[in-house]
Formats: structure tokens, sequence, C-alpha cells
């Protein structure tokens, strides 16, 4: 481990959503968790969130309150189904895993979930943690929503935002194929949808992404007829999400909100219920999503994901993902014990390269750092620390040459386009401090290095921070450590730590 005296390590998030005073701010976690499913089970609360071509997939987070989440588990190891998922083909960013729908009925804990370019697929598992198996559909169902109905009946709803077409497919009992499937409702532009039932009204919530819109629709049957009101949007709260009941009764809405550079995160929202309608917010402010409101159940102990590493467990953290599925020949938390070691990865250039580990940002600012050791670097490797979203910006170590460049990745339409700024700078020694600002108020990140850990020199100009769903990675910007080498051999990187703090 490093010799220099170093604070230790904690799991720090850059934002506290529990205010430690019985309220809590929106958003509980100000990160990038798009596309939430939210259920209760007995005093547990499960959230499901989107993950795209990161690997492990699909991530699932627990919490008691509403508000303070941890990540209890992801649902997939390793991505299958297309050689994408391996980098293969063009790589798979912005496609992948999205719009999971979460359930538990039975004993049994069900996602629906489809795949880009596949058919949906039904997991299941007995404890969340896991393992979970799956079975695949003879479909693919858009944005699909599982429900259970009183009498057992399984069903499966989805829509299409291009369109609005609301379709719902009959499951059997033992939810493994689709008996039968009809049209039963018609919501322009409509997508994202979840199923509920309540005092013999279904409600059916969906996004309307044109208009950053939410809608709940309500019948007494699931043919209609359906009527439709609008709720909120991104302008009071977000567009796309559902409602959860509290043990004690009462309920709470969660809705996705766009949030640029950061992502999509999730607002948690008190509601009401106006003439069978639920209602976003509180009778003195209805209509919107509160930025500071009461928390839902009080009393319970602060929790967050896992942040800062010191990679000394013989497993990663559960915040840490892979760009694609990973090599996993090529890593290691073994070789050098309490350090992770990256060893190069081949890829022509950054944006196509194995094996960079990401997590995500955190907003308003977080400051991302590492100390590597570059021994084990050899000609022709390029390794360092930075960012992973639309603008790609990396700190990079060349191996056998002692100097550092910095690299920035533009994914455009016609694809990446890789700028190398500042010509190269010498560094002493062999360990060296990366440090990564993403100032997402300024919209902007800034990479320094530092021989000593104390006195950080900036390279380059600041570095856009940006969200792009049609090129980027369709995610909020990523903390992301990578080490390639164009060849396909070469060395290692060892990094002893990650930090993340405010500043």
């Amino acid at each position: 481990m490093a010799a220099l005296a170093v604070p230790a390590i904690t799991s720090a998030q850059v934002w506290r959503g529990d205010r430690g005073d019985g309220t809590y701010a929106n958003p509980p976690l100000n990160a990038d968790y798009p596309d939430p499913d939210i259920i209760r089970v007995g005093k547990d609360f499960y959230f499901a969130s989107t993950t795209f071509a990161n690997a492990p997939g699909l991530t699932l987070l627990h919490s008691r309150d509403l508000v303070n989440w941890h990540i209890l588990s992801h649902l997939l190891p390793r991505l299958d189904g297309a050689p994408t998922f391996d980098m293969a083909a063009g790589g798979s960013y912005r496609h992948g895993i999205y719009a999971p729908s979460l359930r538990y009925h039975a004993g049994t804990f069900y996602v629906a979930v489809t795949p880009v370019g596949q058919h949906t697929r039904i997991y299941r598992a007995r404890d969340p943690r896991g393992p979970w198996t799956h079975v695949t559909l003879d479909r693919a169902a858009f944005d699909p929503a599982l429900f259970f109905d009183d009498d057992g009946a399984v069903y499966l709803a989805t829509s299409i935002g291009s369109d609005g077409t609301i379709t719902l497919h009959t499951l059997d009992r033992a939810v493994t194929r689709i008996t039968a499937s009809r049209v039963i409702y018609y919501n322009k532009g409509a997508e994202g949808s979840k199923l509920i039932k309540r005092n013999g009204f279904y409600y059916l919530f969906n996004a309307i992404p044109g208009r950053l819109a939410l809608t709940v629709s309500r019948a007494r049957a699931l043919d209609g007829p359906w009527e439709t009101r609008a709720q909120i949007d991104d302008t009071t709260g977000g567009h796309q999400g559902a409602i959860v009941d509290l043990p004690g009764g009462g309920w709470y809405g969660f809705v996705m909100r766009d949030t640029g550079a950061i992502g999509r995160v999730t607002n948690i929202s008190p509601m009401f219920w106006q003439d069978d309608w639920p209602v976003w917010g509180t009778p003195d402010a209805p209509g919107r999503v509160p930025d500071v409101a009461r928390k839902p159940i009080a009393g319970q102990p602060f929790a967050e994901p896992p942040s800062s590493d010191d990679f000394a467990a013989r497993t990663l953290g559960r915040q840490w993902q892979w760009n694609h599925n990973p090599l996993d020949r090529r890593w290691s938390l073994s070789e050098h014990p309490g350090w992770l070691r990256l060893h190069a990865a081949p890829g022509s250039q950054f944006w196509w390269a194995r094996n960079t580990l990401v997590q995500k940002g955190q907003a308003p600012r977080g400051r991302g750092e590492i100390l590597v050791d570059t021994r084990g670097l050899k000609p022709g490797d390029v390794c360092g620390f930075g960012t992973l979203g639309k603008f790609s910006a990396q700190l990079s170590v060349l191996g056998g040459t002692n100097t550092l460049t910095m690299r920035v990745t533009e994914d455009r339409k016609d694809g990446p386009h890789v700028e190398i700024r500042e010509p190269a700078r010498r560094f002493r020694g062999r360990r060296l401090w990366l440090r990564t600002d993403m100032d997402f108020p300024a919209k902007v990140a800034t990479l320094s290095y530092s021989d000593d850990g104390r006195r950080f020199t900036p390279i380059g100009r600041t570095v856009p921070l940006v969200f792009d769903w049609q090129t980027g990675t369709f995610q909020g910007v990523q903390f992301a450590l990578s080490c390639y080498n164009p060849a396909g051999t070469g060395g290692w990187l060892d990094v002893d730590r990650f930090t993340l703090s405010k500043f």
C-alpha cells in the first residue's frame, strides 16, 4: 500500500438525500438510476434500474424507507444473447438491458426485461440476492409491465412511444409463455408502462417521452373503457414511474427525471387520492414532486450505495461495473493484494477497449481520485482515469515512457473521434495520483495529476459533461478506470484505491 499517510477510505456519497431531521431531499440518490420500478414486500422496498451495456447488469437496490438505499445485487453477472455485449460487432453502448419490470408473487421475485434486439425475458428468484434464472418468451415486449391480478392471472402490458398502442399479453400461471394477446388501449406516445390495481380500479401509468410527461389511466376492467389524466412532467417532477404502497397504509410515487449529464434520476414523492385518482404532491401543493418532504417512514438508519474503495476485499464493490462484459483474466484483486490490477486489454482506442471499470458520477460536484503504480506498464499500454460518456476524457499514462497525455473521445454519429490535448507531460517515480472533478452545475470536468498526492496540476482544458441518448452511452457521465493496448497484449496498471469526495 502507499507509504504516505492518507485519509481512511469511507463510503460517502457526494449527495445525501436523508437530511437527518426527519425530512429528505429529492432525489434520494443524485445519480443515474433510470427507468425505476419499485415494489414493497413486507417492510422492505426493492428498486430495479436500467444499466444498458454495463456488466454486471440490472441493479437491484433495497430500502426500508424509500430514502436510504443500498445496492442489494445485480441480476445478470454477465450479459448474453449478443456478440455486442463482448464488444464485438460494434459494441452495445446505448443498448443492452433497460426498463425492467419488478414484481413479487407467491414467494417469488420476478423481473421482466427486453434486451435490445432480443425477445423478452422473465427472471425469477426466491431471494432477491439471487441466483436468478430466466425463461425467454417468443416475442419482444417493449418496456414490459408485469402484473399479477387478484385471481392469479398473469399479464404483460407493453407500448412503444413512437405509437402508443398498448397491448396486453396473457401469460400462463407458471409465467413461462404468452398464451394470448390483445390491444386494450391507445395513448398517443405512451411507453414505460406500469400496471397496478387498487379498490377495484386498474391503473396504467405511462411515460410520454415526447412531452417528458407522465399520464395515468384507469378502468374497472383491463379491456376498458379507460380514462386518462395527465399527472406531472419534468418541470414538476418527472415523466416515468408509478406508485407504491407503505406498510402502514398510504402511498408514495416514484418518477424518473432527466437531469442533463447527471443522467436520469429517480424522485420519491408523497401523493394522495382524490376521487380514486392518484395525485402527486400534497393537498397543499398538488401536481408536483416536492424538493423536500417528510420521510415516508421515520426512524430508519442512514444507508447509501458504496462509492470509495480500497480494493482490499476479495470482490469488487457493488458500485462497480464494466463498460461491457469483461475479460476476467485481464483483471485481478489477488495478484497484488490490496490493489486492483488491470492488465492491458485489447482495444484500438478507449471507446472500444475492453475492461473499463466504471461507477456513476454523482451530483452536484464529485471528485474521484486514484493512486496508481505504473511499474508494470509495457510499451504501447494506455492506462488511466477519467470519464465515460458522450465526451470521454482520459488522463492516460503511456507505458514505458513516464509520460501523461489527455485524451478526449467524442462519440459522434459517424463514430468516436479522439483528440489528444496538450503535449505529453513527464512525471517522476512510479506512483501517481490521478484526479477527475465532475462539476455538474458548470457542466464540465477537470482532470489533474500529482506526484505527491498534495499538489495537483490540471492537464488540458475542461471537458464538457453531456448527456446524449443518440450518441454516447445513454447514461449519466461515469468515472472510468481503464488500461488497454492496441496490440492486444501488454503490462498492467495497479490501482491502490479510489476515493470519492465533494469539492
